[in-house]
């Protein structure tokens, strides 16, 4: 496997420590900064927060054009 796989990597469950077990989880915004995106993950049933996420601004671009595209991802070479 390789590590390209899990660029845009989204969890849909994650370890609650206030649960003691996996919950699913909810994704918000937190930041935008000019070269990133900064997300939380909360848990759905008491809402503590479990973990973050960073998204580069070059993933956001890719996402962006497959979405007006309809195609996935693309690498464009130059």
């Amino acid at each position: 496997m390789s590590a390209r796989q899990f660029d845009n990597f989204r969890a849909e469950s994650l370890f609650c420590r206030r649960c003691g077990e996996a919950r699913p989880v909810r994704e918000r915004l937190l930041l935008v900064l000019p070269d990133r995106e900064l997300h939380e993950y909360t848990c759905q049933e008491c809402g503590e927060s479990v973990g973050t996420r960073e998204v580069n601004a070059a993933e956001q671009v890719m996402r962006r054009e497959a979405a007006r595209s309809g195609k996935g991802p693309q690498v464009r070479i130059l």
